[in-house]
C-alpha cells in the first residue's frame, strides 16, 4: 500500500507531464486525464469520473485545471488537491513567462504555426476516444440518450453550456424522480436541496491591483477562451491598460501553449506590472478555482447517496458528454481543412484506437507531422 509521500509524488509526476502536453483545450486536456487516471491508473472508476466533470461544468473557473485538483484530492486528500493543480498549472506559466519576456524584449511571437497544424487533428482523435468510453457509462437509458442529443443540438446552435447543463440536471432530475414515484407508487415526499459551493500603451498598474483585477475574473469566469477575451477586454481594454492587438496576442500565447487557457494571465500580468504582476495575475485568477474544488469535493459522493441529487448527476453528465461532443464537431470543423490535416487526422485515429500508445506520444506525432508536412 503506497504512503502518502509516494502518492504526492504521483500525483505530481502525473499532472507534471500533463502539464507539458495537454494542448486542446479543456476537452481534449479532460480526454487525456481519463486515459491516465481512469484507463491507466485506475485511481477511480469511470463512473465517479464522469461525476466529476458534472459538477465541475457548474461551478466557475477553467473545468480541466479544476478537474486536475479533484483527482489530487481523490488520490492524495487535501494537499494531492493543490500539488495536481500546481503541477498542472506550473509548464504553461513556465512557457507564458518566457514568451511574455522576449514579447516585450522584441514586440512579436515566435513562429509556432506548422507544429500547431499537426496537434489539432491529433487532439481531434483523443477528445472523440475518450466520449466513446465516457458515453457508455452516462447513457444508462433511452431517455438519458434523448435528453444528451437535446444538449448536442442547442450546444450546436450556441446556446451557453453553462446553461444547457444546469437546464439538463433540473429537467433530469424532475422527470426521474416522477417517474420512479409513478412507478413505485408512493406519495412520501423527498427535500430537494441542491446547493453547489458554489507595448507602448502598456500602463505599469501595482501588483495588488493587477492580483484582484484577475481574482475577480477567476471568481466569476464560466466558458472558453473567448469568453476570458470578453472579461480581459471590458477589465483592460476599455480602460486604456493595454491594446486590443496586445490582448489577441496574450489570448493567442494562452492557445498555442499546453495547460489550461487562463495562463494567459500570466503574460498579461507580465505586461502590466513585470515579474511581481506575472505572479500576481496568475495567482488571481487560478485561486478561487482551488478554492472553489476543495469546498465542492467532499459534496460529489454525497450526492449519489441522495435519489434525487443521483438524476440530476446522471443527467448533468450525460450533457457534460454531449457538450464535449458538440465542442469535438465544432474543433472538427475548423481544423480538418486540407490533405495534411485530414492525414495527421486518420494515422492519430488509428494510432488511439487500435493501438496502446499514450495520448503524450500521440500529440508528439502529431506535432511533428504538422511541421514535416508543411514543408511540402
Amino acid at each position: 500500500m503506497q504512503t502518502q509521500k509516494n502518492k504526492l509524488k504521483e500525483v505530481a509526476q502525473v499532472f507534471f507531464k500533463l502539464g507539458f502536453f495537454a494542448f486542446g483545450g479543456p476537452a481534449a486536456h479532460i480526454a487525456m486525464m481519463e486515459e491516465e487516471i481512469v484507463a491507466k491508473r485506475k485511481w477511480m472508476t469511470r463512473n465517479y469520473f464522469l461525476d466529476m466533470i458534472g459538477a465541475t461544468n457548474l461551478i466557475p473557473g477553467p473545468n480541466s485545471t479544476e478537474m486536475t485538483m479533484h483527482c489530487g484530492y481523490e488520490r492524495a486528500g487535501r494537499k494531492g488537491l493543490f500539488v495536481a493543480g500546481i503541477c498542472f498549472i506550473f509548464p504553461a506559466i513556465i512557457i507564458t513567462g518566457l514568451l511574455a519576456y522576449l514579447y516585450v524584449k522584441y514586440g512579436e511571437l515566435p513562429e509556432v504555426k506548422p507544429f500547431i497544424i499537426g496537434i489539432k487533428p491529433a487532439v481531434l482523435a483523443i477528445i472523440a476516444s475518450a466520449i466513446i468510453k465516457l458515453s457508455k457509462k452516462a447513457i444508462k437509458s433511452t431517455e438519458l440518450a434523448v435528453l444528451g442529443v437535446l444538449v448536442l443540438v442547442v450546444s450546436l446552435l450556441g446556446v451557453n453550456e453553462v446553461l444547457a447543463l444546469l437546464l439538463a440536471g433540473i429537467f433530469g432530475m424532475g422527470y426521474f424522480y416522477l417517474k420512479e414515484r409513478i412507478q413505485n407508487k408512493t406519495l412520501s415526499i423527498s427535500p430537494i436541496l441542491l446547493s453547489l459551493v458554489v507595448s507602448e500603451t502598456v500602463v505599469k498598474l501595482s501588483s495588488l491591483k493587477v492580483f484582484l483585477m484577475f481574482l475577480k475574473v477567476g471568481a466569476i469566469l464560466y466558458g472558453s477562451g473567448y469568453v476570458l477575451f470578453a472579461y480581459l477586454d471590458a477589465e483592460l481594454v476599455s480602460r486604456g491598460w493595454l491594446t486590443r492587438p496586445e490582448l489577441i496576442d496574450a489570448i493567442a500565447v494562452g492557445q498555442f501553449t499546453p495547460g489550461p487557457v487562463l495562463s494567459t494571465s500570466t503574460f498579461i500580468g507580465y505586461q502590466l506590472s513585470g515579474f511581481p504582476g506575472a505572479i500576481a495575475a496568475t495567482t488571481g485568477i487560478f485561486l478561487p478555482s482551488f478554492l472553489f474544488v476543495l469546498i465542492l469535493n467532499p459534496f460529489i459522493s454525497r450526492m449519489r447517496q441522495s435519489k434525487i441529487l443521483r438524476h440530476f448527476l446522471d443527467a448533468v453528465n450525460v450533457a457534460a458528454v454531449a457538450v464535449m461532443l458538440s465542442v469535438l464537431v465544432v474543433m472538427t470543423i475548423d481544423t480538418i481543412v486540407d490533405w495534411r490535416t485530414i492525414l495527421i487526422a486518420i494515422l492519430c485515429s488509428y494510432l488511439t484506437f487500435g493501438t496502446k500508445i499514450s495520448t503524450m506520444w500521440i500529440i508528439a506525432i502529431g506535432s511533428v507531422l504538422g511541421y514535416l508536412l508543411l514543408l511540402f
